[in-house]
């Protein structure tokens, strides 16, 4: 009991550690995640900026000059380069569209019966023994034993999901063989309630369509979560103290 009583005690700490947060937080909005810092490739800017900042003037000292004026100069977005995702920190539209659905009814029933009878009629004149012993046993069946035994399970599993969403994702990384890292997340925020899409995985740049998008059953290592936090969350979650007996009684 003490032992039951020093558990419980444990994890009502550590939810009141989550306790304080949430009181601090009463009357307010969930806050949005910071926006992450994205490495990407250097650039060149554009003729046309540095034209415009310098026109009427001479260039000011200290400042280097373009290397040229070609349309194809390295690191420069040329007219008609394919302008999908195929660079660290580029943008690839991702198509969430699931509408999965599961039916699966499971049914076994099992049944067993044995019998067993062993005896020893004469063994070096033991059997005379077995008169004296208390309700005359007969040698011939000194063991008899028997067991049966009836199984029966059934289990169903309904399942439905349905997601229809567009994403923007970012290319995070480039695979020595050429896929690509995405990373995407997208939070909206109405009122109290906060709802967040998240998404990351690998694609190859073969799979990205014309219009830079690409489906969600093309990501590889695909991990996609679709939730939210605030004060629709919180009611529809159980309190943390029914969650504690939840984990540590059987019953």
């Amino acid at each position: 009991m003490k032992s039951v009583f020093i558990l419980l005690a444990s994890g009502a700490l550590l939810a009141s550690c989550g306790v304080g947060g949430r009181l601090a937080n009463v009357g307010r909005a969930p806050k949005m995640t910071p926006v992450a810092d994205i490495e990407v490739p250097a650039v060149e800017p554009s003729l046309g900026g540095q034209g415009a900042s310098h026109r009427g003037g001479s260039m000011p000292a200290g400042e280097a000059a373009a290397p040229s004026a070609s349309l194809y100069r390295t690191g420069v977005r040329a007219f008609f380069r394919d302008q999908r995702a195929s660079s660290v920190g580029d943008i690839v539209t991702v198509k969430i569209n699931i509408a999965d659905k599961a039916d699966v009814n499971n049914t076994t029933q099992r049944t067993r019966s044995g019998g067993e009878t062993a005896g020893v009629p004469a063994l070096l004149g033991l059997e005379e023994a077995a008169k004296y012993l208390p309700g005359s046993p007969d040698p011939g069946k000194l063991v008899e034993a028997s067991s049966s035994s009836t199984s029966s399970g059934s289990g169903t599993t309904a399942r439905a999901e349905k997601i229809d969403m567009t994403v923007a994702a970012i290319v995070t990384g480039v695979l020595p063989n050429g896929n690509l890292v995405i990373r995407g997340r997208q939070e909206v925020r109405v009122n109290f309630e906060l709802r967040e899409l998240i998404i990351t995985g690998i694609v190859r740049p073969e799979d990205i369509s014309r219009d830079n998008s690409i489906r969600h059953s093309q990501i590889a290592e695909a991990r996609i979560s679709y939730g939210g936090r605030g004060q629709i969350s919180d009611a529809q979650q159980a309190r943390w103290g029914q969650q504690i007996y939840d984990a540590l009684f059987p019953f």
